[in-house]
């Protein structure tokens, strides 16, 4: 639980980082209001980037707060340029980083309650909602933001997104 969990939403956000830094690098470069990357989306119904990042963040808070028994940071979500953005999730590495690893022993069997929509909650044995909710969720919202920005032209590529990993030579 441990190795799966603080490692890699620190690893996932440091990325989530660096891809958003080559946004806000190329919109200055080609004279684009970079507001039109982060209120950008793939579709008309799905969340524009800058929700796509609150959500990124949220999932590492809230699900290492949920498996760890601690009171996660509340954020007001109103982050909507890069540098609001990169606020935010330097926040979120930074509470990662004040939670003491033991508090997840036992987690792998404890039932977490989550809501999933206004209106609905879900459980799950910890285990479950680490690898099949937080996890995928993670990378879901964290690859969702790399597509509108490379959709936008930005020069961004599968290594920016896997930068951290434990990759050997």
């Amino acid at each position: 639980m441990i190795a799966l969990s603080i490692p890699e939403f620190v690893r996932t956000l440091t990325a989530l980082s660096g891809i958003l830094e080559k946004g806000a690098a190329s919109a200055q470069a080609r004279k684009i209001d970079p507001l039109v990357f982060t209120r950008g989306r793939l579709a008309p119904d799905m969340f524009p980037l800058s929700r796509q990042v609150q959500i990124t963040c949220d999932v590492a808070k809230n699900g290492f707060a949920r498996l760890s028994g601690v009171e996660a940071p509340k954020f007001e979500d109103t982050e909507i340029t890069f540098e609001e953005l990169q606020a935010r999730i330097a926040k979120t590495i930074d509470f990662l980083h004040t939670v003491k690893a033991e508090s997840l022993q036992g987690a792998e069997d404890k039932v977490v309650s989550f809501p999933a929509g206004p209106e609905r909650v879900l459980k799950m044995k910890g285990s479950a909602y680490l690898t099949q909710w937080v996890l995928p969720n993670l990378y879901f919202h964290t690859v969702t933001t790399y597509n509108i920005l490379r959709h936008n032209g930005v020069d961004v590529g599968k290594m920016d997104y896997l930068k951290g990993a434990d990759l050997l030579p």
